[in-house]
C-alpha cells in the first residue's frame, strides 16, 4: 500500500510539471502566428487630405495676397505672395484665356516677359507675344493644365505670332494656338520658321532663365538651327505637350530663402543622348496612342482597383501658404459637401492648343512592325540598342525637312538652363520629372 500511495503521489507531481511546461509553449505557438497575420493585414493607404484639395482652394481665389512679393516653395509645390498681374494688353504682347485668371506672377516674371516681348520684336522681328498661363493670383496648384506654375516664376508663351490688332475677349477664349507638328515626331516645315528659332533663342538668353521646355521635335529642330553659338541650348529641354507653346521657368529671386531653385542646366546642349532617349519614349508612347481602339478588358472577379494617390492638400504645401491663402480675407468659401463653388467654373476652361496629330494607318503599321521585329530576338538575348542619333531613331516618314536658320541670324549677346497632350492623359508615360 505504501508503494502504491507513493506511486500515485509521483504521478500527480509529474503531471503538474508537464502541464506547466506545455502551457507557455502552447500560448507562444498561438501568439506568434496571430501577430504575424495581423501585421500582414495592415496595409498603408494614402491618407486623404483634410478638407478640399489645395488646387480647389487656390483656384477659387480671384485676388492676390496683400503681402510682400515672395515665391514660396518649389515650382510644383508652393504658392505666391504679393502676386502682380501682367496687363492683358501691352505694346508687344497680349494675354490669352482671360477667363482662367492666370496672368499673375512674381515681379521678376513680369519684368522678364516685358523685356522679352520688347527685344523679340525690336531685335528679331517677332510680331509680339501671345502669353498663356502664368500663375494664379496666389499661385498654388491649379485645377487644370499644370503641375508646376505654382510660385509665379513659370509662363507659357504661344508659338503663334501675335496678330496686328487687339483681340477681343471672346477671341482670346476661342482662338486655338497653332501646333508646330506635322506628325507626332516631326515639326511642320510649312509652319516653323527661322523666326521661331530666334524667339526661343532670345527667350533662353537671359541669365534669370532656368529652363525652357519644348516638344522633342522642336528641340531637334533647334539643335539643327542653333548655329555656332550653342550655349543657350543647354537650357532648352524636351517635355511632353509643348508643341504649340514653350514654357519659360525663371530662377528664384536673389536672396529668396523660401524659394527652391532647380539644379543649374550644365553645359550639355541636350542634342545627343538625351534627345535620342526622348525619341525612344515618343515612339513607344505613339505605338500605344495611335493603336486602334479596343474594348476595355473587364476586371478580374474580386480584383480591387489600385489605390489612387490623393490630391495635394493644403498641409502638403509650405506652412506659409496657409497664411498666403487666408490673408486679406481671401480664403474661399467651402460648401457643406466639401466642394468650392468658385473653383468649379474654372474647370470648364478651354485648352489652348489642338491635340497632337496621330499616325496614319500606314505609318502606324510600319512602326508596329518595327517594334515586333525587335521583339523577336532569341530567348535570353538582350534587346537591340536604339540608334545613338536622335534623327536615326525617328521613322523615315518623320525625317526633318526644316532648313537651317538664316545665315543672318545674329548672335545673342547674353547667353546664360505636363501626357503627350492635354487630351491624352491616359497614355502610360515614364514617371519622369523635367530636368
Amino acid at each position: 500500500m505504501q508503494r502504491l500511495a507513493l506511486g500515485l503521489v509521483l504521478l500527480l507531481i509529474c503531471g503538474a510539471v508537464s502541464a506547466e511546461q506545455i502551457k507557455p509553449a502552447t500560448k507562444a505557438a498561438i501568439k506568434t502566428p496571430t501577430s504575424t497575420g495581423a501585421a500582414k493585414k495592415v496595409a498603408k493607404k494614402p491618407a486623404a487630405p483634410k478638407g478640399p484639395p489645395a488646387k480647389m482652394l487656390f483656384g477659387a481665389v480671384a485676388t492676390p495676397a496683400p503681402l510682400a512679393a515672395r515665391a514660396i516653395g518649389s515650382y510644383a509645390k508652393g504658392c505666391l505672395s504679393g502676386g502682380v498681374s501682367l496687363p492683358i494688353n501691352g505694346p508687344d504682347w497680349q494675354v490669352m484665356r482671360l477667363s482662367r485668371n492666370r496672368n499673375w506672377g512674381h515681379p521678376r516674371l513680369l519684368d522678364y516677359l516685358e523685356r522679352l516681348a520688347s527685344d523679340a520684336r525690336g531685335l528679331d522681328g517677332w510680331p509680339g507675344l501671345l502669353v498663356g498661363d502664368m500663375a494664379q493670383p496666389r499661385g498654388g496648384p491649379m485645377i487644370t493644365g499644370h503641375t508646376s506654375h505654382q510660385i509665379g516664376l513659370d509662363a507659357d508663351i504661344w508659338l503663334t505670332p501675335m496678330p496686328d490688332r487687339v483681340l477681343t475677349p471672346q477671341e482670346r477664349e476661342d482662338i486655338t494656338a497653332t501646333s508646330m507638328l506635322k506628325d507626332p515626331f516631326t515639326v511642320d516645315p510649312n509652319i516653323w520658321t527661322p523666326l521661331h528659332t530666334k524667339l526661343i533663342k532670345r527667350a533662353a538668353s537671359y541669365p534669370q532663365v532656368a529652363r525652357i521646355f519644348v516638344h522633342p521635335a522642336i528641340k531637334k529642330v533647334l539643335c539643327e538651327q542653333a548655329g555656332k553659338n550653342r550655349a543657350w541650348l543647354s537650357k532648352v529641354r524636351p517635355w511632353w505637350n509643348h508643341y504649340y507653346h514653350f514654357h519659360v521657368r525663371l530662377t528664384c529671386p536673389p536672396g529668396a530663402e523660401d524659394c527652391g531653385n532647380q539644379k543649374p542646366a550644365g553645359s550639355d546642349d541636350g542634342c545627343g543622348k538625351e534627345l535620342a532617349e526622348w525619341y525612344k519614349m515618343l515612339r513607344k508612347a505613339e505605338l500605344w496612342r495611335s493603336a486602334p481602339p479596343t474594348p476595355p478588358t473587364p476586371p478580374k472577379p474580386g480584383a480591387k482597383p489600385a489605390p489612387k494617390k490623393p490630391p495635394m492638400g493644403l498641409k502638403d504645401l509650405p506652412t506659409e501658404c496657409t497664411a498666403v491663402l487666408n490673408s486679406g480675407g481671401g480664403a474661399p468659401v467651402v460648401a457643406a459637401d466639401g466642394t468650392v463653388p468658385a473653383a468649379l467654373k474654372v474647370e470648364a476652361g478651354k485648352d489652348a492648343g489642338p491635340p497632337i496629330p496621330r499616325l496614319d494607318p500606314v505609318a502606324y503599321a510600319a512602326l508596329k512592325a518595327e517594334f515586333a521585329k525587335k521583339g523577336k530576338s532569341k530567348p535570353g538575348a538582350k534587346p537591340q540598342a536604339e540608334p545613338a542619333s536622335a534623327a536615326a531613331s525617328v521613322p523615315t516618314t518623320a525625317a526633318s525637312t526644316v532648313g537651317p536658320a538664316s545665315p543672318g541670324d545674329p548672335a545673342v549677346d547674353n547667353p546664360s538652363d505636363d501626357p503627350i497632350s492635354a487630351n491624352d492623359a491616359a497614355v502610360p508615360l515614364p514617371d519622369r520629372k523635367p530636368q
